[in-house]
């Protein structure tokens, strides 16, 4: 009983390991162009990002020859940027289209040590975040290539809230006009954004496109404990995402929506909607490199709300819980915990709170495995006890057992089978479930583990000891997983062995090599988590067997012989 309940566990676990291969986002071999690009009558001049005829101080026209100029009414004559930094962003806005240039965030690292930029700095001619679609193919290339006036020339901090203010504005002589304001958070990575748009004197729907995001640092990293681009969005109460395949069939999503953006692993980049009824137009982008197969997969957005205006509030950061959940307590469930979010949480906090005396995120999960492990310990004791008993009792089991083999399974004789060995165990005052229940209840503590290490950007960077640079990267010389491998077998070994078919056995003796290879790329937080809690695991079997001593094994009644006069027969 207790073998299939352990056989379960890790059964479960490679189930576990399939969803992450066979669900995480992947990209095609080869780029093939969506028709979502070209949906909803989106044509390449629509394109905000390169126009054909950049204006210097006005703007031509597209058109025949004979058509008048634009002349530009509010404008710059000279490009420049708008920058905002503070100790945890970079924030650069460009007067040419009055967009956002690159925000990065100074806490977050990418492979060559630079601050994480959460607008793609490889994809130059893709539109750049908050350039805006119109409808109109004319002024939207024109507006989101002209140069801005720059209010007050820099941006300028609000001195009551301590947001940095960015206010850019370019009009035609009886043409577009547009106004842009921002209202930069860079403690919560926010983005207050209202966007006005006019044709000819008479505003027009104008919907914001945030171009493709949230980069290409994970992206590039996409595998099977790394997630890629996608779609993330919160409709009527549940959260949705999207890989850039479903986005190919399906790219525009509409309803009241709390949020809706694009994710990776790790970050967001999202319009914070409140409720509001919102239309996302989606956008997959494909590069390739030079055999023409899939390099990077990216995903951008266009934003449209009700009205013609856009205002809103827009989130461009890290997932991390407790700066999510200050912007809108429903915005914690962007980040993919699973089913056991419900245990993910406390175990993040408890986590968190060791860290906060420990200092290193390494020895935190040592630490916070350690306490688990002693919460457990009475279950996992009753467990081994009850294997034990049930070990004391096998050759006996199996004696009944061989009585009843020749017998067909829907042979009503085998029920007695059952009686006898029910009475075997109310004899011996054995219950055969006792050695599952605790087993079964350690399940959940496990599976919210793994999500919690695998999910959570607080070990994104966290260094640990020697070669373990990155808690969330795998381990670069494969020694923890080797080692998690090698505990597995030891405590295989060591379990009390309770009449597994040969099949089972044979299931058991191979499940350390599985696991090994498949911890090969798992984060090095999770290795040295399941390894720690392998050793703590037998610990207490050595201890367990050594207080309970060697299982006493009766011989079967065939082979007893009578007890001579005074004395106990065996």
């Amino acid at each position: 009983m207790e073998k299939r309940v352990v056989l379960a566990v890790v059964l479960s676990f490679v189930v576990l390991y399939l969803y992450q291969a066979t669900f995480a986002p992947k990209t095609p071999r080869r780029a093939a162009p969506p028709a979502a690009e070209h949906a909803a009558g989106s044509t390449a001049a629509e394109s905000p990002g390169q126009p054909a005829a950049p204006p210097q101080g006005g703007a031509q026209a597209a058109g025949p020859a004979a058509a008048a100029p634009i002349v530009a009414a509010v404008a710059d004559t000279e490009e420049h940027d708008a920058i905002i930094e503070t100790d945890t962003l970079r924030a650069v806005f460009s007067n040419r289209g009055g967009v956002l240039k690159s925000w990065r965030l100074k806490t977050y690292k990418d492979k060559a040590g630079r601050p994480v930029d959460l607008v793609p700095q490889t994809l130059p001619d893709d539109p750049k975040p908050f350039s805006i679609k119109t409808g109109d193919a004319g002024a939207d290339a024109r507006a989101n290539a002209a140069l801005f006036r720059t209010e007050g020339g820099a941006p300028r901090r609000d001195p009551q809230s301590g947001a940095f203010l960015v206010r850019f504005e370019y009009a035609e002589a009886g043409g577009v006009a547009v106004r842009k304001a921002f209202s930069v958070d860079p403690r919560a990575f926010t983005v207050d954004a209202v966007v006005e748009a006019s044709i000819g004197g008479s505003p027009v729907n104008v919907s914001v496109v945030m171009g493709p995001g949230p980069g290409d640092v994970e992206t590039s990293e996409s595998n099977r404990f790394r997630m890629g681009a996608r779609a993330n969005l919160y409709r009527e109460g549940k959260v949705e995402r999207y890989d850039a395949a479903a986005l190919d069939r399906q790219p525009v999503m509409e309803g009241v929506m709390r949020w809706a953006g694009v994710d990776d692993h790790y970050f967001l980049s999202a319009v914070l909607a409140r409720t509001r009824n919102v239309r996302v137009e989606y956008a997959p982008r494909r590069t390739q490199d030079a055999q023409g197969k899939t390099q990077h997969t990216f995903v951008g957005y266009t934003v449209n709300l009700p009205g013609q205006a856009i205002d809103a509030t827009f989130f461009l950061g890290p997932k991390a819980f407790a700066l999510l959940k200050s912007l809108d307590a429903e915005l914690v469930r962007a980040i993919d915990y699973g089913m056991f979010a419900w245990l993910v949480v406390p175990l993040l906090n408890a986590l968190n709170w060791v860290n906060s005396y420990v200092g290193n995120y390494g020895w935190s999960i040592i630490a916070l495995t350690f306490l688990i492990n002693l919460a457990l310990l009475p279950l996992r004791h009753k467990s081994v006890v009850s294997m034990k008993k049930m070990q004391a009792l096998q050759p006996e089991i199996k004696a009944i057992q061989e009585r009843y083999g020749k017998l067909k399974a829907a042979d009503p004789a085998r029920q007695k089978m059952n009686q006898e060995l029910m009475e075997l165990y109310k004899q011996r005052g054995v219950n055969p479930a006792s050695g599952c229940v605790p087993m079964l209840l350690t399940m959940p503590i496990l599976f919210a583990f793994y999500s919690m290490l695998a999910y959570s950007i607080e070990l994104r960077g966290a260094p640990f000891i020697l070669w373990i640079k990155d808690l969330a990267a795998h381990d670069p010389y494969y020694v923890a997983p080797v080692l998690t491998g090698l505990s597995m077998l030891v405590q295989q070994r060591m379990t009390p062995q309770t009449g597994a078919d040969p099949m089972q056995q044979k299931m058991f003796m191979i499940m350390p090599v599985v696991f090994t290879v498949m911890f090969l790329w798992a984060p090095s937080g999770l290795n040295i988590y399941w390894l720690f809690n392998n050793v703590l695991a037998i610990a207490q079997q050595y201890f367990t067997n050594r207080l309970l001593g060697p299982a006493r094994v009766p011989r079967p009644a065939a082979e007893r012989r009578p007890a001579k006069k005074g004395t106990r027969s065996a």
